[in-house]
């Protein structure tokens, strides 16, 4: 529990700015930050979509204040799969844009999922109180970001100062869609994440729509791109896809097509960056679905080489369709472009994927700043140079 500060306010709170959400909910303990709007969850299959846009990948409190003490009280769910542990949980503190504090969480609900056809089994738990102490005096803007891999409910800031809304941010929008290898689960803390590193490295205004296990090309994210403000917009597309092969490719190219067109009809003529997916052995040219092999306990690709001439995807050749693609549409949409999701983790480095599929921390790290790079290489937020650049890749 928060004591002794005699400053602070509870959520919705009209003294602190949530970022990289799209929806804030009201519930009992405070407000819950989605990462997609209210009216996609009459879209979503199954319960397990909620809980991954619910988990707070790229949001964070924003907010200008004297404290040199700050305490946050939230209340987290965790998703513990069979088997396994309940997924850590890390809160950055952020002073006008350094980080200075990275605190871990150990409370919260636990929700197992407890069978394939997504039953679940809710644990309650106790709430956290995280507090940050010994800041620099004089005025700051701060700024908290929330844990990229757990559901959060915030219930109260408190501080030994007054608390102040920040002025709006006017650095470009950025907007990213991609899957596990974009939620970065297995980053030390949420400014860990590769798209978080890239944006501050750049100075975009992120938010990050990258969903564990979901990147489906659904059309309700589409349609929630198509309607948020964006300035720059990258599609990482194809690993989910692959990894639990729910497209062949007859149904994947116009699914790309159409996840394009929809958000085209509300930014004609915004940057869009296609990235192909990062390299993983297992799924490089043979389809999924993914099995966990019985001896390694590492995932391997269970299907068959012979069915890629049929349509069945492998990694390889989603990255190859998606350079054809790009390049055809390029012709009446140069603000269109793609990057081979290999130039931000290289085909020799794959021993950095922990797991055989998803990055570590460190590499997490790298792709990031890679990334930025590239952007800083492309002109990326100028749409004229951004595509001449980006047309010769």
């Amino acid at each position: 529990m928060a004591t002794g500060l005699p400053y602070g306010t509870t959520f919705p709170s009209d003294q602190v700015r949530v970022d990289g959400a799209l929806h804030l909910q009201e519930n009992e303990r405070g407000l819950r930050p989605r990462r997609l709007p209210a009216w996609t969850r009459a879209r979503t299959p199954h319960p397990f979509v909620d809980v991954v846009v619910e988990a707070t990948a790229g949001v964070r409190l924003v907010l200008r204040t004297e404290a040199t003490t700050l305490e946050l009280t939230l209340h987290t769910t965790r998703v513990v799969v069979p088997g396994g542990a309940p997924l850590a949980a890390a809160v950055d503190l952020v002073v006008d844009g350094s980080l200075v504090r990275r605190e871990s969480l150990t409370g919260g609900d636990l929700l197992h999922i407890v069978s394939v056809r997504n039953d679940v089994d809710l644990v309650p738990g106790e709430a956290d109180t995280v507090r940050f102490s010994g800041l620099a005096t004089g005025d700051k803007q701060v700024e908290i970001w929330l844990p990229q891999s757990v559901a959060c409910d915030l219930v109260s800031l408190r501080a030994d100062a007054e608390l102040r809304t920040a002025d709006p941010d006017t650095r470009p929008r950025w907007v990213h869609y991609g899957s596990s290898v974009s939620h970065c689960l297995e980053a030390e803390g949420p400014t860990g994440t590769w798209p978080s590193v890239a944006a501050a490295a750049v100075g975009l205004h992120l938010t990050n729509l990258g969903f564990a296990g979901n990147a489906m090309l659904d059309p309700f994210v589409a349609r929630a791109i198509r309607d948020m403000p964006a300035d720059l917009i990258s599609l990482k597309i194809g690993a989910n896809i692959t990894e639990q092969a729910t497209m062949r490719l007859r149904t994947f190219l116009p699914a790309v097509h159409g996840f394009l067109d929809t958000i085209r009809d509300g930014h004609p003529d915004t940057p869009v960056m296609v990235i192909s997916p990062i390299p993983s052995p297992t799924l490089e040219h043979t389809p999924g679905p993914t099995v966990t092999d019985p001896e390694t306990r590492r995932p391997r690709a269970s299907g068959s080489a012979d069915q890629v001439p049929l349509g069945a995807l492998t990694l390889a050749t989603v990255r190859e369709h998606l350079r054809d693609l790009v390049a055809q549409r390029r012709e009446s949409d140069p603000a269109l472009s793609h990057l081979d999701g290999r130039e931000l983790l290289g085909a020799d480095e794959t021993a950095d994927l922990h797991d055989g599929l998803h990055p570590t921390a460190p590499a997490y790290l790298r792709m990031g700043t890679r990334f930025a790079d590239i952007v800083a290489a492309r002109s990326w937020g100028s749409c004229a140079s951004f595509g001449q650049e980006a047309g010769q890749r």
